[in-house]
């Protein structure tokens, strides 16, 4: 079905990606592809698409494989039929129809008679009932574009699917209709995904870091499970070798103590016993000669153990040096925030909610926003920031600093560097070695300083995001998340998690994420 064989990618700039990945996948494997943002996941399904190509390697495919892909910007100018390649399909048949049985025509359907009745069945499943293939693909919502890519499985009825993060911007509706797909479908699938609901519908899990492919025999929770016991044995091995290390420095010092002891007693011992100056130059030469021998020895076994101490250590997952920081006690709870009373909102005349909304917002409420895909959740959240005003009804908005953050983090300016983009947010004057200090604890070392923020993964944007937070002198009273998890990998929810655990202001998440709300504990809900 899919056999890849030491397979490397270059970036344009020369920058190796990744070297030598091997992977096989057998007929009606269903497989997820995990791995931390930035080790090349996204890249590996373009080079088995056969939208990128490889430095080197092998690669094996018995059939077309059919790529969803995770950001649909390209197909914008193009028709829903266009996008699906299926224009010309569906255009010959019409024209058969028609009466017009040409050759070309005949050649170009090539005898997919039933390619509408499969359109129409797919569309139905994915509740896209409503769209016309003529469509342009930029009149669609995220949600509905994910969703017309997921239908051309139906339509194209492929042995190998690939799919980028497919449940990224798909409602909760979307989402279980998805995994019910996953279970039913025949097809290979091999799915990049953070989705852990869907990734224990797999029953394969592939991990993929800078070592290469490492294969797990279940989904993603028993993936989990192995992860753990291999971190409780790596956390072992640190701990082991740092008591080596103690060990081997402890015993450089007492043989260094040990040797300068013997060399003084014989020392005194020539002086004693009148030994001639020459004599005792060289004595002494020799002394210092076998001291440095020992200091050499013990040096070389002492650093061979840091080495591979700080190989360890760099392996080790890092979340819990993560956290906001913020002063907690600037926050006073059951505070009205907002209020809302009969509120509503119209498009071109006609009201965006079937009934007025009142609610309203105490310091400290974690609160999730729910609904469809264009059932209005955007707009009050700009209604909330006090962006837009509501066409009837009143809102009762204090004065308060909020910090909205979407899924993009858009708040990050692409044209800024790393450091550069910290000191946008150095409202307290905080000295240079602080800022960098900061940089460090969110994995920013010194080598990605000067790295401009328009190069960074999903993954990197939300830990500069929380990193560029705690540099702010105020902390903001409520903070907004938009679809926070959609472009981060497993590592960085859990990192993001534990940060927003830590927070004790008010919160409120845009998210279809269940995993994610329930781990950071959202206790009332609004939905549209």
């Amino acid at each position: 079905m899919l056999i890849l064989q030491n397979i490397s990618y270059q970036h344009e700039n020369k920058d190796m990606l990744f070297q030598n990945i091997s992977l096989t996948l057998n007929s009606h494997d269903k497989t997820a592809l995990v791995g931390n943002n930035g080790v090349g996941k996204s890249t590996l399904l373009k080079i088995i698409a056969g939208q990128w190509q490889a430095l080197s390697g092998q690669l094996n495919v018995s059939s077309i494989p059919y790529f969803v892909p995770q950001l649909f910007g390209q197909f914008n100018d193009l028709t829903i039929a266009e996008a699906l390649k299926i224009n010309d399909k569906i255009n010959s048949l019409k024209e058969i129809l028609k009466g017009n049985v040409t050759e070309e025509n005949l050649l170009l359907l090539d005898d997919d008679w039933t390619i509408e009745e499969r359109c129409q069945e797919a569309f139905s499943y994915w509740k896209l009932q409503n769209l016309d293939l003529n469509q342009q693909m930029k009149a669609l919502s995220g949600g509905q574009k994910t969703k017309v890519f997921l239908a051309g499985i139906m339509i194209h009825e492929p042995d190998l699917v690939l799919l980028d993060e497919p449940s990224n911007h798909l409602d909760f509706l979307g989402r279980n209709l998805l995994y019910d797909f996953i279970k039913s479908t025949s097809s290979s699938l091999l799915i990049v995904s953070h989705d852990r609901t869907l990734l224990n519908i797999l029953n394969k899990t592939l991990e993929m870091s800078k070592n290469g492919i490492s294969i797990y025999g279940g989904n993603y929770d028993f993936y989990s499970e192995q992860k753990k016991i291999e971190n409780n044995a790596l956390e072992q091995d640190v701990q082991s070798k740092e008591k080596a290390l103690r060990k081997a420095k402890e015993k450089e010092r007492e043989t260094i103590e040990r040797q300068n002891k013997l060399d003084s007693r014989g020392k005194k011992k020539q002086e004693k016993s009148g030994v001639a100056r020459i004599m005792m130059n060289t004595l002494r030469n020799k002394a210092e000669n076998s001291s440095s021998k020992i200091k050499d020895v013990h040096a070389e076994k002492i650093g061979s153990i840091a080495d591979d101490l700080r190989q360890l250590r760099s392996a080790l997952p890092a979340i819990d040096q993560m956290k906001f920081g913020f002063n907690n006690t600037a926050f006073h709870k059951g505070k009205t925030l907002f209020k809302a009373h009969e509120i509503n909102y119209s498009f071109e005349n006609e009201f965006l909610w079937k009934e007025n909304l009142n609610f309203e917002i105490l310091s400290g409420d974690r609160l999730v926003l729910k609904g469809s895909n264009g059932s209005g959740k955007t707009t009050l959240i700009k209604i909330m920031l006090g962006e837009l005003s509501p066409k009837v009804g009143n809102i009762t908005l204090l004065n308060r600093k909020a910090i909205y953050i979407d899924q993009d983090y858009s708040l990050l300016d692409s044209s800024l560097n790393i450091y550069q983009q910290t000191q946008t947010f150095n409202d307290s004057s905080l000295e240079e070695h602080e800022i960098k200090m900061r940089l460090n604890r969110f994995l920013f070392a010194q080598n990605d300083w000067d790295k401009p923020c328009k190069a960074l993964s999903g993954g990197e944007r939300m830990r500069l995001m929380l990193c560029c937070l705690t540099i702010s002198n105020e902390s903001p009273e409520i903070i907004i998340l938009d679809e926070p998890t959609n472009n981060l990998d497993i590592q960085n929810i859990e990192i993001l998690t534990a940060a927003i655990n830590e927070y004790e202001g008010t919160l409120i998440v845009v998210s279809h994420d269940q995993q994610f709300l329930e781990q950071i504990n959202m206790e009332k809900e609004i939905v549209l």
